[in-house]
């Protein structure tokens, strides 16, 4: 199994044990809003963080952390260019394996710049991009997310993140994987599984996005228990919880 988003820079040293044990062998931990990221500084130290501490926490306890770098929405400094500039240097570290997360919050016009800048980015190098959806206006930004992305990068290498049923019926149309976030203020377990029984689990990927909120360490385990005992196939399984996101981020086995 594969948490296909998380922030590791918000968990303790334990999670990563409960999830080692759990059977997740592995995570992408995503670039995010951790402080008040008011400028290039600021982010470049969480850049540092991500790509120094967190793997070796993960790794003691037999965890493999792969990297998504970007400017998330909620983490635009005055000074995006710099950011932006230093992307294609960051992006060659053999652990970084994407670009995120990025996306929309509000929709603002600084936000669909950077956005679609670091699209530009990912598809000039041919990284994936894990996209960030909000909780409010959700449909509306994500109508705007698609726009963005129309025609500046492939939709087969996007994962559109928290993906809720209010946003489903126009994602399916598109070639973009899909998260589905297990979180205690996002998805059950249970309405996870009821999505993919209806959707199936070719274009699904799952995540616990355990960061500062409410989490669950082991919502990708809880999830595909509550699969395995309605019944879908082992293939279906690992697609959802491995396979899917291996294969777009290009991700051996361990």
């Amino acid at each position: 199994m594969i948490d296909s988003h998380i922030h590791a820079d918000t968990r303790p040293f334990e999670d990563f044990e409960l999830m080692a044990v759990s059977g997740i062998e592995g995570a992408l931990t995503c670039a995010h809003d951790p402080l008040e990221m008011t400028s290039f500084d600021v982010v470049m130290a969480h850049f540092r963080r991500l790509l120094t501490v967190d793997p070796e926490r993960a790794a003691r306890n037999g965890l493999k952390l792969h990297i998504a770098l970007g400017i998330h929405p909620r983490a635009i400094p005055h000074d995006p260019e710099r950011v932006i500039e230093k992307l294609p240097d960051l992006l060659r570290n053999p652990s970084v394996v994407a670009v995120g997360e990025v996306g929309l919050e509000s929709g603002s016009e600084i936000e669909m710049d950077v956005f679609k800048v670091q699209l530009k980015v990912a598809d000039e190098l041919g990284y994936p991009v894990i996209v960030h959806t909000p909780r409010r206006r959700k449909a509306e930004i994500t109508s705007q997310i698609m726009d963005l992305i129309d025609g500046t990068m492939d939709e087969s290498m996007v994962v559109i993140e928290h993906v809720n049923r209010d946003v489903l019926p126009e994602l399916v149309e598109t070639e973009c994987m899909l998260g589905l976030t297990v979180q205690p203020e996002k998805l059950t377990p249970e309405g996870a599984v009821e999505i993919l029984r209806e959707y199936g689990t070719d274009r699904f990927v799952l995540n616990s996005d355990m960061s500062s909120a409410p989490s669950d360490p082991l919502s990708v385990p809880r999830t595909v228990q509550r699969m395995k005992m309605e019944g879908f196939s082992r293939r279906d399984i690992r697609q959802v919880s491995d396979g899917n996101i291996r294969d777009l981020l290009k991700i051996s086995q361990i």
